[in-house]
């Protein structure tokens, strides 16, 4: 055991020895560290009021011998301390530092005046005969500066401290710089909760404790936000500076517990450090009180991981500002500045000044005025700067001589000053009245320390500074009712080297009275060289009695240059009209970059969209990683709970993980734009993209709360997979709270906890809408498309305006969603014809498969307008065109309809009707022109012609109806021929059927199978087609046979030996071989067993290392040409035994359409509609139902009995529709149109039982279908639960 023994043997008094308190020791016998002493030279400055009354203190530390201890300095070589100009001498005893580092420097904010200016510190290391420099040059006061009465000050070179004494000139050459560079400016926000006494009139510290070091106590006394702090729900912001110590890990903050009401709610601590890049947040959500809580006053708080946020780091610039000597200079003003580096680089704008007090006291005539603002980093040359100021005040007016920006050189061995002239005024009443100046430098001024400790002073011109260049800017208003406006209108220009900053549009040189209806205003704005310019932002302050505006363009000419740039709006800038906004970006007419507002570089990006244009080479990140396959689109649902305290304004996240921890980066559900948190009872729906990660195993929720009051109850969540056609559905009930249940804010779930739902793989494809370059082109009416391929057709889809989309001469690309139809046939566009903006010329729409880069164009070149279209059509369908190939046939339909001849067939309805072929369906078809001048009598038959319509191959159905209005609305059809010019073929289909309210089964609406389609007889025997897939990897390939058996529904196949030859080599690797094999029919294929044996047969030859890796297997049957597609991707090993197999599931089936048209047969479907037992449950409005099946769907149908009150609480509703058989039911949507007294509705389930087959499915609820309730969707999607 080692004993120190600490020998004092000294007075510690005021009035003995050597009158210190303070005194380090080394204990007896060896000890390296000897005693020190340290010459403390202490410069007050020079400016007004620099002296001080109050105690100072000083803490001085070494490179590596830690620190001397806070001292107080007390006894100086003059009476009275630290006066203006006046350097006083202090002498420290302690304990030998080595080399120092910094030094740490305060006072107690006590006495008369105790504001104190301190120039710098000398420290004289007497045992090494060194000094030190520490230049300060700021105030340590609470109303000056920053507030700080603490300033941490490090050394600098005696060179740069000579220089400075030397400088007596006008120019303050300071180093204020220096010390910047080497110190940390932290930004500290503080919280006071928003509860009932949660403010206080103590005295808050703070102390941020770092990795090395760390800051001491700072008072917290000077708020730059609010006169009084620490109040109820406010927010205050101060400046704490210190020097490297290290990461921030930790804080400590509380109060001294003084004061009338000392009690303090901190909901949290935010600091940002520009100058590391990084915003901390420290969350609290606690009192710091004697009286509540734990009783304790001071707090110790981590950082929350999730809330931390890092950017670029910025850097330190000097900015010094000349203001001229002639009457009236000076200004009160707000002044700011923007500084801009190479290729359109700059800073945010900047306010010189941090509050009123400067405002009046910098910028008078003839001063010079420095600042150390620490703005974005633009690089090593600083091309332009932009300084102005709000105007307001007496007298805003100023005349600025010039600027200078001094910054340090990359390895802190000097310096780099610019220097950018102005001599002009900045004020509405003189000069050209503008308050904004865009100055380039003229010279640069570099200082170097060199080796030998001296300075090298160079001075030199800038070559080539860019040029002012003045801009002549044409405001054309449209020619319409209500367009012009009396607001404000600001403008910025974007060019490629920069922007001009946002300037008001003030005196038009055209006319007095501007932005009038119809009328060309002329504005002349000079501005520094902006390149080649590509956008414009426009707005107006929505001010005065009419702000509403139609902007039809804006033209604007560079007069340097002579170059003319177009950009066109042709849209409102209104709060009332179209989408509300007053802002508008417009891009030149001839751009072809990226036009997205969104970036598209943020893949979790809350909308699907990464608006590029496709002209450009330029990809959007977002299509390149879909292309890839990397990223996958996922659309996920939370329901929050209704519990007390349920809803949360924390940041929600998802990690969706798939097998061996692949996992998608955190994936943030932000709320959109209006919203702030998720409420009790609300259902928030989000799309994001994110990592694919194959199979799903796990899900992460949770949240970035970290306060015992940030909790969150989440009910439900549904994660619906496009790219794969699964939606899993979890209902959770649990809470992510740090105070309630289990204390977690994040848990995982297990996706066999989930319900799973197939809902129909969809395909990535990317969509471009080439609006015309036509005159009022662009629309914001709401635009629907549908696409038909070979295999099915998509729903009805709204193209989403997202703010900009669909203007003239714009193309629009984005992602969607379309299910697996390839190859595409055809494409229908609708529009509502809504909107203040209903016409639209829509040029061409291509869709881009980002799967296998297949691309199919649609081409129009029309309007879709009921006033420019010739016809008045809204609607107009377009043939695909896949590599130069029409993928359809234009054709002219005519339909022969016969009405039967029996008592009171005849109608004087409505009747539409529409085909459903090979290639989709044409779309409602009314039969309004017929041959005869009184259509559908008794016996009759009308004739009705449909030219330039797209054939639709073979038909297999038409759907009938109509709208049961005029007298005797009931009608008997007998058959309606279609006749196709085209493929020169008549269709028929019989009805022989009522379609009337009193007769038959009451129908309106009839489906009829075509009659040419005579169910085939199926044969006993048919040859099946078996394709292989093999690995494209080593050792895919096998020398061996592969035998196959296939299982369907009506029977198991024989086994088919697929046999590998010396002279045909099969099964090699990335080879695809065909088989064909004849066998008894065996019906829909479920699954095949495939096993791998020898060639010769013998038992000897299985080696146990012969593998043969098969990729996919797709069997097709000859007779219907049904394919079944087998995705395998296994190693199949060799056995001699047939017993050893692997066993492969149906993945896909593409059934051919004489397959489908064959099982097309009447049948009726009993729909049971259950309602749910909660209060209100019960709809009054009128409920429709659509049926879709792998055969198509049944149209909507409204449900309806006579005289019945139907869809009451608790109730079951029975009704039955007739269609052709759809074959298996693959969803239900149930909608109800939100009228009468009561419309929310809560439905349990749906229920339909095929009476043909007596398979009933069962369609799982148990949503309202409320536009006050939840998500507010009046129409859902069911889907099967088996």
């Amino acid at each position: 055991m080692d004993v120190y023994t600490f020998v004092a043997h000294r007075w510690l008094a005021k009035d003995e020895g050597d009158k210190e308190l303070v005194v380090e020791l080394v204990p007896d016998g060896e000890s390296d560290l000897e005693e020190n002493t340290y010459e403390v030279h202490v410069l007050t400055g020079t400016v007004w009021g620099a002296g001080t009354d109050a105690n100072v203190f000083l803490s001085i530390y070494g490179v590596e011998r830690g620190d001397t201890g806070e001292r107080q300095l007390k006894r100086s070589n003059n009476l009275n301390k630290f006066e203006k100009g006046q350097v006083d001498v202090f002498s420290i005893k302690a304990i030998d530092l080595g080399e120092l580092k910094k030094l740490r420097i305060r006072h107690d904010n006590s006495g008369a005046s105790p504001s104190w200016f301190l120039e710098r510190v000398e420290i004289i290391d007497l045992k090494e005969s060194t000094t030190y420099y520490f230049p300060c040059q700021r105030w340590l006061a609470v109303e000056e500066d920053d507030g700080q009465i603490a300033r941490e000050l490090v050394p600098v070179d005696e060179a740069f401290v000579k220089k400075d004494s030397e400088n007596d000139g006008q120019s303050p050459a300071t180093l204020g710089l220096e010390q910047k560079a080497k110190s940390t400016t932290y930004t500290v926000k503080v919280k006071t909760g928003d509860k009932k006494n949660a403010g206080t009139d103590a005295n808050v510290f703070i102390i941020l404790y770092g990795s090395k070091d760390d800051t001491g106590i700072v008072s917290l006394k000077a708020s730059k936000i609010n006169k009084n702090k620490f109040e109820r729900g406010k927010v205050d912001e101060f400046t704490v500076e210190s020097v490297d110590i290290g990461d921030l890990k930790k804080i400590k903050i509380g109060h001294d517990n003084k004061g009338n009401s000392t009690g303090w709610f901190l909901e949290w601590v935010e600091i940002d450090a520009p100058s590391l890049g990084q915003c901390l947040k420290f969350p609290c959500g606690r009192w710091l009180d004697k009286s509540e809580d734990d009783g304790a006053v001071e707090r110790i708080i981590f950082p929350a991981e999730l809330q931390t946020v890092e950017y670029t780091p910025f850097v330190p610039y000097e900015i010094t500002v000349y203001t001229s000597d002639i009457f009236g200079a000076g200004t009160d003003a707000d002044v700011f500045i923007v500084l801009y580096g190479s290729d359109g680089i700059c800073t945010q704008q900047k306010s010189l000044c941090l509050n009123k007090r400067e405002q009046r006291m910098y910028f008078e005539r003839n001063s010079v005025n420095q600042f150390i603002v620490e703005l974005e980093d633009v690089g090593d040359i600083i091309e332009k700067i932009r300084i102005g100021h709000k105007g307001g005040g007496l007298n805003s007016g100023w005349h600025l001589d010039r600027v200078t920006i001094r910054r340090l050189l990359p390895n802190g061995k000097g310096s780099e000053t610019v220097t950018f002239p102005c001599e002009r005024w900045l004020a509405k009443s003189e000069d050209d009245g503008e308050t904004v100046r865009e100055l380039v430098p003229s010279d640069i001024f570099t200082e170097k320390l060199m080796k030998d400790g001296t300075l090298k002073q160079i001075e030199e011109e800038v070559e080539d500074p860019l040029e002012v260049h003045t801009y002549k800017i044409s405001v054309f208003t449209g020619d319409i009712y209500g367009a012009g406006t009396d607001a404000n209108v600001f403008l910025n220009i974007y060019g490629d080297l920069g922007d001009m900053g946002e300037r008001k549009l003030s005196k038009s040189e055209t006319n007095f009275n501007k932005f009038e209806r119809g009328q060309e205003d002329t504005f002349t704005i000079q501005a520094v060289d902006l390149g080649i310019l590509y956008k414009i932002k426009i707005r107006h302050d929505n001010s005065m009695f009419s702000p509403d505006w139609f902007l039809e363009k804006v033209e604007i000419l560079d007069e340097t240059t002579e170059e003319s740039f177009v950009f066109l709006c042709e849209r409102w800038l209104s709060k009332k009209k179209e989408d509300k906004k007053i802002e508008r970006t417009l891009y030149e007419q001839s751009y072809e970059g990226e036009r997205n507002s969104l970036d598209a570089s943020s893949l979790s990006v809350s909308s699907q969209d990464s608006n590029a244009n496709l002209k450009e080479p330029k990809k959007s990140s977002l299509v390149k990683a879909a292309e890839e396959g990397s990223l996958i689109p996922y659309h996920i649902t939370v329901t929050t709970g209704t519990e007390y305290d349920s809803s949360t304004d924390s940041r929600v996240f998802i990690i969706i993980m798939g097998p061996q921890k692949v996992q998608t980066e955190r994936l943030w559900l932000d709320l959109p734009e209006g919203k702030d948190e998720f409420a009790d009872g609300s259902v928030e729906k989000f799309s994001v993209w994110g990592l694919d990660v194959g199979e799903i195993k796990k899900v992460e929720v949770g949240h970035d709360g970290a306060t015992p009051e940030s909790c969150w109850l989440m009910e439900e969540l549904t994660i619906v997979v496009p790219t794969k056609g699964v939606m899993y559905n979890f209902v959770c009930k649990c809470w992510l709270a740090r105070d309630k249940g289990d204390g977690l804010t994040s848990r995982i779930l297990n996706i066999l906890d989930a319900e799973c739902v197939n809902i129909g793989i969809k395909i990535l494809y990317e969509v471009t809408v080439v609006t015309g370059d036509i005159e009022s082109g662009g629309t914001d009416a709401n635009i629907f498309m549908t696409v038909f391929g070979s295999n099915g057709n998509t729903e009805e889809m709204l193209l989403e305006k997202n703010g900009d989309r669909f203007e003239r001469g714009q193309e629009d690309s984005f992602i969607m969603e379309i299910a697996d139809i390839a190859p595409l046939r055809k494409m229908r566009i609708r529009t509502d014809g809504k909107g203040t903006r209903p016409h639209w010329f829509m040029e061409r729409i291509t869709l881009k498969n980002l799967t296998n880069q297949e691309v199919a164009t649609f081409t129009y070149g029309d309007w879709l307008s009921k006033l420019k279209n010739a016809k008045g059509s809204l609607l107009c369908e377009m043939p695909a065109v896949i590599n130069e190939e029409q993928m359809m046939e234009d054709t002219t339909y005519t339909l022969q309809v016969k009405t039967s001849d029996i008592g009171g067939a005849g109608t004087d309805a409505n009747v539409s009707l529409i085909l459903f072929g090979e290639y989709g369906d044409s779309g409602t078809l009314p039969l309004k022109e017929s041959n005869k001048s009184n259509k559908f009598e008794r016996n009759q038959m009308d004739e009705f012609s449909f030219s330039e319509m797209l054939s639709l191959g073979d038909l297999c159905k038409v759907r009938i109806w109509h709208d049961n209005k005029g007298i005797a609305p009931g009608w008997h059809l007998e058959y309606i021929d279609v006749m196709d010019s085209a493929m020169d073929k008549t269709f028929r289909f019989q009805c022989d059927r009522w379609l009337a309210k009193g007769e038959d089964d009451g129908q309106l609406i009839r489906e009829l199978a075509c009659a040419n389609n005579d169910i085939l007889e199926l044969k006993e025997r048919t040859a099946y087609e078996i394709v292989t897939v093999t690995s494209d990897r080593e050792d895919a390939d096998t020398k061996e046979n592969i035998w196959i058996i296939l299982e369907g529904k009506m029977g198991r196949s024989k086994e088919f030996l697929m046999e590998n030859s010396s002279k045909k080599r099969r099964f090699e690797r990335g080879a695809t071989d065909t088989f064909q094999f004849s066998s008894k029919n065996v019906g829909d294929i479920a699954a095949i067993c495939v096993g791998h044996c020898p060639k010769d047969g013998k038992k000897s030859s299985a080696k146990a290392d012969v593998f043969w890796h098969v990729q996919e297997i797709i069997v097709t049957e000859m007779e219907l040409c049904n394919k079944y597609f087998f995705r395998c991707n296994v190693k199949i090993p060799l056995r001699y035994k047939r017993r050893d197999y692997k066993v492969f599931e149906c993945a896909k089936v593409t059934e051919s359409f004489a397959s489908k048209a064959r099982s097309l047969v009447p049948v009726k479907y009993e729909t049971i509609v259950v309602t749910g037992f909660e209060k209100g449950a019960g709809t009054d409005a009128n409920v429709f139902i659509t049926i879709y099946g792998l055969n198509g769907d049944s149209g909507r149908r409204a449900l309806k009995h006579k005289f019945r009150n139907l869809f009451e609480r608790g109730k079951t509703n029975r009704f039955y529709l007739e269609t052709l058989d759809m074959g298996e039911l693959k969803k239900v949507r149930i909608e109800h149109d939100n009228s009468g007294l009561a419309p929310g509705w809560l439905v349990e389930r749906v229920e339909i039982t095929n009476s043909a087959t007596g398979v009933t499915t069962i369609f799982p609820c148990g949503k309202w279908l409320d536009e006050n309730r939840g998500d507010g969707v009046i129409c859902r999607d069911l889907f099967p639960r088996y």
